[in-house]
């Protein structure tokens, strides 16, 4: 037995006016009388289940959260089953009040959940979040009581921690942070393949979360710091047994989480994670501890990029050398509501840089030039021709992440060697040939292709309802000037110059 629980409810108590009192052997042998199986045929042929029974399963072979489950009996609430760090599994507390005592003292948080269900109905019925005093939780289970329903206490793990939830079926894995499991209910999930989706919340989090569905479906959450009856990062929830065939992910960014890291963050993940060539990155975050990914290009200089909750072409900087991040978001996002993160890189040394897309016809568009590509980037500098060997070595490049991604759209440097990634996003565009952004307009406005990337983004801000832009003269395809547009949804074409 625990010989210190006793005092440990009342502090200044006694020994026999605590609410953990002494334990008869009578009293102790009260858990083996519920020991039914955790879904079994109750009297009148329904399928009865035994939610608490679920998590003394998944607490065998793994974390879960700390909790005591209560079955009605004879207009009472009974403890059954128990998993609490630093006390004995299915402890014999002898009321409910003791068991709630001793779950709200060993809760991080100060603060337990309540909630209720039926054994022979699979809907949960009442859920009370965040009860912080123990006169609380008893007043929410008394109202429990009288609907004959079981009940099972839990510590409350805060979603708010910069951690993530969700569930794991077969080979597919979704999340999100600031959510319960169920948030794969709800659209802006990360939704990946099971080993890719493991690999980028261990090298965000710093470890491997140990949760495996073994062919079912698994509700988990990953947490920063320690918690559970374990005491670790990670949390698993509910457990069913299902057929998973057929599952595939439905890959997308912006999500809910690559919002948190950041979209520039989110895309070099999965670049790295494929087992594309990444400089080595730092992602120094609001929400998140640091965390670095990637390989090693060989420089001591680095890149200091700024990481936008979303693609925003352009519009915050980029530095060669390094810079206060800290002072680089309050400068650049004083709101702290556009910039998630900056990433600190490793250079490359640039022979040839440029980026790559795919337009509406699914064509492939690689663009670039000799040396870094910053300023080709914001439409500064024109694309030149490249040598055979280096649109070979990006087109093999653009294959092996279409292979799992399907169609990309990324930037990139070449080492001599070696073609970096150092931006990468999912999916086509819209471009053709002759038109930036497709569609038709009532009026048209026409632009020097030279304009600065910050005088077009007045311009379109500014621009009247079913009005297209023509532009004079050569604008690259895959640059930040051409993102704006198609992020814009203009209609905007390409016109030659003609040459005097």
């Amino acid at each position: 037995m625990n010989e210190w629980l006793p005092a440990m409810f009342h502090e200044n108590a006694e020994p026999h006016e605590t609410d953990c009192q002494m334990i008869t052997s009578s009293q102790a042998d009260q858990p083996e009388r519920n020991r039914e199986k955790a879904d079994e045929p109750s009297a009148d042929g329904k399928t009865l289940i035994r939610k608490d029974l679920a998590l003394v399963a998944l607490a065998e072979h793994g974390n879960v959260a700390q909790f005591v489950s209560f079955s009605p009996e004879n207009g009472l609430l009974r403890p059954t089953y128990s998993r609490i760090e630093g006390v004995e599994p299915d402890y014999p507390f002898v009321d409910l009040r003791s068991a709630l005592a001793c779950l709200l003292s060993r809760s991080p948080a100060g603060s337990i959940n309540l909630r209720s269900y039926a054994p022979d109905s699979p809907r949960s019925r009442t859920f009370v979040y965040g009860l912080k005093h123990l006169d609380a939780a008893l007043e929410a289970a008394a109202g429990l009581i009288d609907e004959g329903l079981h009940v099972i206490a839990n510590e409350t793990i805060d979603i708010h921690d910069g951690g993530v939830s969700g569930v794991i079926m077969g080979d597919l894995i979704e999340f999100a942070p600031d959510d319960t499991p169920r948030c794969v209910e709800k659209p802006g999930v990360a939704s990946l393949p099971l080993e890719l989706g493991r690999s980028i919340l261990t090298k965000v989090y710093g470890f491997e979360p140990p949760v495996d569905a073994r062919g079912g479906r698994l509700e988990f959450s990953v947490h920063p710091t320690r918690c559970g009856w374990r005491k670790n990062h990670t949390l698993t929830w509910e457990f069913e047994a299902t057929d998973t065939s057929g599952l595939k992910p439905k890959m997308a960014w912006p999500n809910r989480f690559s919002r948190v890291i950041g979209d520039k963050a989110f895309g070099l993940l999965m670049a790295d994670g494929i087992g594309l060539p990444v400089p080595w990155t730092t992602v120094i975050g609001r929400r998140i501890a640091p965390f670095s990914f990637g390989q090693r290009t060989g420089e001591t200089e680095v890149w200091i990029r700024t990481c936008p909750y979303e693609p925003d072409p352009g519009r915050f900087s980029t530095f060669k050398g390094w810079r206060d991040p800290f002072k680089l978001m309050e400068d650049e996002d004083p709101a702290a509501d556009r910039i998630a993160s900056v990433l600190r890189q490793d250079a490359v040394p640039a022979l040839f840089s440029g980026a790559a897309i795919v337009d509406a016809d699914g064509t492939l568009v690689l663009e670039g030039l000799a040396g870094e590509g910053d300023l080709f980037m914001l439409g500064e500098r024109q694309s030149e021709k490249l040598p055979d060997h280096i649109c070979e070595a990006v087109i093999d490049t653009y294959s092996k992440a279409a292979r799992t991604l399907g169609p990309v759209r990324f930037e990139w440097v070449f080492d001599g060697s070696v073609v970096w990634i150092v931006q990468m996003h999912l999916g086509a565009t819209v471009s053709l040939p002759d038109a930036i952004v497709p569609g038709e307009a009532e009026d048209w406005v026409e632009l020097d292709a030279r304009v600065p990337l910050a005088e077009l983004r007045k311009i379109v801000s500014e621009l009247p309802e079913r009005t297209g832009l023509r532009f004079v003269g050569e604008v690259n395809s895959t640059s930040h000037i051409a993102d704006l547009l198609r992020k814009s949804g203009i209609p905007t074409r390409a016109v030659p110059l003609v040459q005097a």
